[in-house]
C-alpha cells in the first residue's frame, strides 16, 4: 500500500495543484480539515453537532475534535489519504501520528522554495472565485486578460497578496515550519522537493516519493 502523505509549504508553493495531481493520477483522497467540518455539521451526527456548537460559540475547534473528525471519517487500512492544512504545528503532528496513524506508513513532503521566487509568484496570482481557478500573470496567464478561462468571470487580486503582506506572512511560516519538518526529519519520513520547478517536474519527484 502507498504511504499517507502529508503536504507541507507555504502559500504559493503548489500544494494545491500537487493535490489535485495526486488524486487523479495516483489514486489518493484529499483530507481538508474545513471540508470534514461542514460535512460532519450537515450529517448532523453527533460529532456534527458538537462541532456545530463550537463554532456557533464563535470558538475555535480544538486539535482533539479535528483528530476526532480525521479518525471517524479515514480508513486507513484500505485508502491512502493526503492531509494538507495538519499538522500546523509540531503538538499537531505528534498527535496525528499517535492518534490517526497509528504507525502506518507516512511521507512528510515539503515544498521548498525560495522566499524572493514565492514573494513574486503570490504577488502574480490572481484568482476566479466561482470556479476555483488559480492563474499567475507570469507562469500561467489567463487566455483573456483578468477573466476565467473556464467561466468568463473576472478575476481578482486579493488585497493580502502584495510583496509586504506575503513577505510577512512567509516570514511566520518559516518559523513555525522549522520544528515540523525537524520532527519528520528526525522520523525520517521527510521528503524535500524544490517546488520552484514546472509543476510537472514537482509531480514527477512526488510519484518517485510515492512510488518509493
Amino acid at each position: 500500500m502507498k504511504p499517507q502523505l502529508i503536504l507541507l509549504g507555504a502559500p504559493g508553493t503548489g500544494k494545491g495543484t500537487q493535490a489535485k495531481k495526486i488524486v487523479e493520477k495516483l489514486g489518493y483522497q484529499h483530507i481538508s480539515t474545513g471540508d470534514l467540518l461542514r460535512s460532519e455539521i450537515a450529517k448532523d451526527s453527533e460529532l456534527g453537532q458538537k462541532v456545530k456548537g463550537i463554532i456557533d460559540r464563535g470558538d475555535l475547534v480544538n486539535d482533539q475534535v479535528v483528530l476526532e473528525l480525521l479518525n471517524a471519517n479515514c480508513d486507513l487500512e484500505s485508502t491512502t489519504y493526503i492531509f494538507d492544512g495538519f499538522p500546523r504545528n509540531i503538538e499537531q503532528a505528534e498527535l496525528l501520528e499517535s492518534t490517526v496513524l497509528k504507525g502506518k506508513s507516512s511521507k512528510a513532503i515539503y515544498f521548498d522554495i525560495d522566499l524572493d521566487i514565492l514573494v513574486e509568484r503570490i504577488s502574480n496570482r490572481r484568482i476566479a472565485p466561482k470556479s476555483g481557478e488559480i492563474y499567475n500573470l507570469l507562469s500561467r496567464p489567463p487566455r483573456v486578460d483578468g477573466k476565467c478561462d473556464i467561466s468568463g468571470e473576472d478575476l481578482i487580486h486579493r488585497k493580502d497578496d502584495n510583496a509586504e503582506t506575503v513577505r510577512n506572512r512567509l516570514e511566520v511560516f518559516k518559523n513555525t515550519i522549522a520544528p515540523i519538518l525537524g520532527y519528520y526529519e528526525g522520523r525520517g519520513e521527510l521528503v524535500t522537493i524544490d517546488a520552484s520547478k514546472s509543476a510537472e517536474d514537482v509531480f514527477g519527484l512526488v510519484e518517485k516519493t510515492v512510488n518509493n
